[in-house]
């Protein structure tokens, strides 16, 4: 892959380190250390979800991922944690240069990301949100868009509508995030002027992600109808629809856990539970992803068809001139 594909240069591979600026969406208990390594090897930015990790076992994540390779990779920790402040700790005594911060204002970190000589990533879903980030310090914004798996924004942006919003008014590059999962949807993101993708759907359906055969079963034969959001009140997150999380949608968050609770089998994926039962996060991109294959695969069709994506526009508008 090195010879064929030299890499892509931009502000996004510069703060990340890596070949190509597309990077792993961190989610908890599923991006560990064996999967961030995966996807820095295959050269893109392997990111390791320390939510739900103590420090010890963030730092064993961290060893295991040394083990397989020397290439950059980040640490993804929600601010709100309480686990946050000792998951950066762990993350500068392990070597990582790139911090990865979502859910809260990065200020509550910044002095030591900054003391540390870190660089930082902020995931934001608002304009109002990315400003306030560039202002505190973050190197770069990950633009969320609302059709994203996981936990997404209130403020129910599209990312085709998001990017833009942030390209045009910050001064720090901005990676897409939310429906994008093969090449055209690199391609787009790049025209919106986005300098990097973040995937995480896409990245579930490979055999080195750690998750039940059911999970990629579901993401590969489901529609991009077939994901609804729970906890719509606090902090919403996209999911794949079964039984359980049918039940459950449209309640309040406090609500939705207690008859979640009550069913006496619901459980977050990794946690356990089955294909009707395990709350599965995932995006609208479901819809796009097909095959369960290889994360160097996956990296080799976004890199290899991008360009050919790009190639296709450009015969398309051909070499004329606007008419005035």
């Amino acid at each position: 892959m090195t010879e064929t594909y030299p890499g892509w240069k931009n502000r996004i591979t510069e703060l990340t380190g890596a070949k190509f600026p597309i990077l792993l969406g961190p989610m908890r208990l599923i991006t560990l250390g064996e999967m961030a390594a995966r996807v820095s090897l295959a050269g893109g930015f392997g990111v390791i979800a320390a939510s739900g990790l103590e420090g010890a076992r963030l730092r064993a994540e961290l060893a295991r991922a040394r083990e397989l390779t020397d290439r950059p990779l980040g640490v993804n920790v929600p601010v709100y944690r309480p686990n946050a402040a000792e998951a950066l700790e762990v993350a500068i005594d392990m070597g990582v240069k790139t911090f990865y911060t979502s859910a809260g204002s990065p200020a509550k970190l910044m002095a030591r990301i900054k003391q540390a000589g870190l660089r930082v990533i902020h995931k934001v879903s608002s304009l109002e949100q990315a400003v306030k980030a560039e202002a505190a310090g973050a190197d770069a914004v990950v633009a969320t868009g609302f059709e994203a798996g996981g936990h997404v924004g209130r403020e129910k942006i599209t990312t085709f509508c998001l990017v833009p919003q942030l390209v045009d008014r910050l001064r720090i590059p901005v990676v897409a995030a939310g429906g994008i999962a093969d090449a055209r949807g690199v391609a787009a993101a790049l025209a919106l002027g986005a300098e990097g993708v973040e995937l995480g759907t896409r990245f579930i359906a490979t055999r080195e992600c750690p998750v039940p055969a059911f999970f990629k079963e579901r993401v590969c034969a489901s529609t991009c109808e077939e994901t609804l959001l729970l906890g719509k009140d606090a902090m919403p997150i996209r999911v794949l629809r079964n039984r359980v999380t049918a039940q459950v949608a449209g309640l309040a968050e406090a609500e939705a856990d207690r008859v979640m609770v009550a069913s006496g089998d619901a459980a977050y994926v990794q946690e356990g539970g089955d294909r009707e039962s395990a709350v599965m996060p995932c995006g609208q991109s479901v819809g796009v992803v097909q095959s369960v294959l290889s994360v160097q695969q996956v990296l080799r069709e976004l890199v290899g068809k991008a360009p050919l994506v790009a190639q296709r526009l450009h015969e398309l508008f051909g070499p004329g001139e606007l008419s005035q």
